[in-house]
């Protein structure tokens, strides 16, 4: 029986890898420049913590959630986000008494029970950054900036982006908010989809952030957010634009954008790309002021976003073309001929390696025109250990870029690190 891989779960393949390498290197480098610091929390929680801290009636929660129990019939689920297990661990190890800015950033996988298609898999890949401790409006701004700055590094163009920007307000402004959306969709209630009618039931600001077509009218027509804002939350987002113009980010103001997710208030936000089709968030975010308190720690404010790493390779790939990059993966090939020769190929590679050279062996049995070839594919540089090379003390190493020959003395590889790695350069 051939086994194959569950449905949504993905393999990312060595050809694909260097690239998911780039850019998680390019993410980490980008968060340690404006102060965050990773926190890896795990895999697994206890399903009330998203059912809380998510919302019951978020689809995330009510239809999309990996939920099982474990031997003692504990409710568990894989984490579908990372937010809430962020927050959870900010109480839970009392970060929060430091009475500091807590600055965190996180990379890794998330599972949500959902429809496969392109650059949506049930696994899926986030990066994150989360900022606990203030209300400041300029923290909203930071935030986003972050993001718009992360797409500059990675080389996204501008004018490819679009930055989608409302407000929700606090809980006290989303009472009202919700009974005139209440109001609003319920003589159209007919015309929704079968998930809007329920979330008209449960919580009408759902139906907004539906892709149904056939909502789509209702949607477009229904009462705008910032028209229910107290002062203070008014106040707060006017602030917000305020920087976001001083910091000269073009942004469009989005009155449907309410994020899914129960714990937000006030700003929410996404980044978009125009090269993605209806499915076109790249990243999105917002403040959570609740959520601290609703997970059993002190009243304190968070803002943060998340991005899904699928959705970025895809942009990247598409902006760069099916170009690849050129660069071989190794350094130096050890193409050994006869017994003899392949003792003292073993021992060389040891040593290219410990000095910092990254480098391969022939192990395949090949002729050596055909372990040329394959060196030819994979490293920069070629070494050749044959009987005549051992003989006199040396090998011969061939630059297969420019097909350039020269030897090589055994004792050299005696030398210090630094010394054999200036032998072999990239």
């Amino acid at each position: 029986m051939k086994v194959e891989s569950v449905r949504g779960m993905r393999d990312i393949l060595p050809e694909e890898a260097p690239l998911w390498q780039r850019l998680e290197a390019e993410i980490r480098a980008t968060f340690a420049l404006y102060g965050y610091r990773e926190i890896r929390p795990p895999l697994v929680e206890l399903a009330a913590l998203f059912s809380r801290g998510v919302g019951e009636t978020t689809d995330v929660v009510h239809k999309e959630m990996y939920v099982f129990p474990d031997k003692k019939g504990l409710k568990l689920a894989l984490r579908p986000e990372a937010t809430a297990s962020v927050v959870r661990a900010y109480v839970e190890h009392g970060l929060y008494a430091k009475g500091d800015l807590a600055k965190l950033y996180y990379m890794g996988p998330m599972f949500r029970y959902e429809k496969p298609q392109k650059g949506r898999q049930r696994q899926f890949h986030q990066y994150g950054v989360e900022a606990l401790g203030s209300l400041d409006p300029a923290l909203d701004a930071e935030v986003i900036d972050l993001a718009s700055f992360l797409m500059e590094r990675l080389g996204l163009r501008r004018e490819g982006l679009l930055l989608r920007l409302n407000s929700i307000g606090c809980a006290g402004d989303r009472v009202g908010y919700r009974e005139a959306l209440r109001q609003h969709f319920l003589p159209r209630a007919s015309e929704l989809c079968a998930d809007c009618q329920r979330r008209l039931a449960e919580n009408p600001m759902r139906i907004l952030d539906c892709k149904q077509p056939q909502c789509q009218p209702a949607i477009r027509s229904a009462p705008k957010s910032v028209d229910h804002l107290c002062d203070a939350c008014r106040h707060h987002f006017q602030q917000v634009r305020e920087h976001l113009d001083a910091l000269a980010l073009r942004y469009g103001l989005d009155h449907t954008l309410v994020r899914g997710f129960d714990y937000y208030t006030r700003t929410v936000f996404e980044l978009a790309s125009r090269e993605l089709g209806a499915q076109d968030a790249l990243l999105g975010g917002g403040r959570y002021d609740d959520l601290v308190e609703l997970l059993g720690g002190p009243a304190t404010p968070g803002v943060g976003f998340a991005g899904g790493m699928e959705r970025l390779v895809l942009v990247l790939q598409a902006q760069r073309g099916e170009q690849t990059d050129e660069t071989p993966e190794l350094a130096c090939c050890v193409v050994p001929i006869g017994d003899e020769a392949r003792k003292k190929a073993i021992e060389l590679l040891a040593r290219l390696r410990r000095a910092g050279v990254s480098a391969d062996m022939e192990y395949m049995g090949r002729s050596l025109r055909k372990a040329m070839q394959v060196a030819g594919r994979r490293a920069r540089y070629a070494l050749i250990v044959g009987p005549e090379e051992l003989e006199q003390g040396q090998v011969k190493v061939k630059d297969l870029a420019t097909g350039e020959q020269r030897l090589l003395e055994l004792q050299e590889f005696s030398a210090a690190p630094e010394a054999l790695r200036s032998r072999f350069p990239r």
